[in-house]
């Protein structure tokens, strides 16, 4: 607790000052660049991984970067994506998993989650991804390679469920909202995003701009 105060102290004797004239701005309203959407893991801090600064993303983190389906859950989840989208007028949404995801590993094994009730029963929004590896990918034995794979596979599963959202499809038909689904492997500090022309993740440096602007149009799985 005591490195979290003297943080807080370093912030407000050195950082603040630096950027005193930005937080003023920030007191009339956000109009944020993008809606984050990625896992609650500590491993990976969106502003750091993007050199956002404060007002630049709006940040919605849970549990294996999980998107409930609309109507599926009502809590924050809904919520969270509704302002951003109805509200804010994000004009980009990115769903972001990583690598050596707890959460991921806790859906393929489901024993390491039995005494976690609450957590058993938030993965069944992830079910779809564990049967798509289960039953496409037998062939891949090797634990590290298969939970890359149901890291990846849960992205695509999670953009699907975003677009159960009634606010999410009104702006993609609108043509006013686009869709992106990244992996941060934290250990190489590289940043993949599917690429829906080559059907697979990609380093985002190789991912063209075109390319980019028609993820939305990724067909439903």
């Amino acid at each position: 607790m005591q490195k979290l105060v003297r943080g807080i102290h370093k912030f407000q004797q050195e950082c603040f000052s630096k950027d005193e004239k930005l937080f003023e701005t920030l007191v009339d309203g956000q109009n944020p660049l993008a809606l984050f959407i990625t896992c609650s893991d500590s491993r990976i801090d969106p502003s750091f991984l993007t050199q956002t600064k404060p007002g630049e993303l709006f940040i919605q983190r849970t549990a294996g970067n999980i998107v409930p389906p609309y109507g599926a859950v009502h809590g924050g989840e809904a919520a969270t994506i509704e302002y951003a989208v109805s509200a804010l007028r994000v004009k980009d949404i990115i769903i972001c998993g990583h690598s050596h995801c707890g959460a991921m590993s806790g859906l393929l094994h489901r024993e390491k989650v039995a005494k976690m009730p609450a957590v058993s029963a938030y993965l069944q929004h992830a079910e779809a991804t564990r049967r798509i590896v289960e039953e496409n990918y037998a062939h891949l034995t090797e634990e590290d390679e298969r939970l890359t794979l149901t890291v990846e596979e849960n992205v695509l599963v999670q953009l699907e469920n975003l677009r159960t959202h009634p606010a999410v499809a009104a702006a993609l038909a609108r043509d006013q909202l686009k869709l992106h689904g990244w992996v941060y492997e934290f250990e190489t500090g590289l940043v993949f995003a599917f690429d829906p022309v080559k059907d697979q993740f990609v380093p985002l440096e190789d991912i063209q701009p075109s390319v980019v602007d028609t993820i939305e149009l990724l067909p439903p799985i």
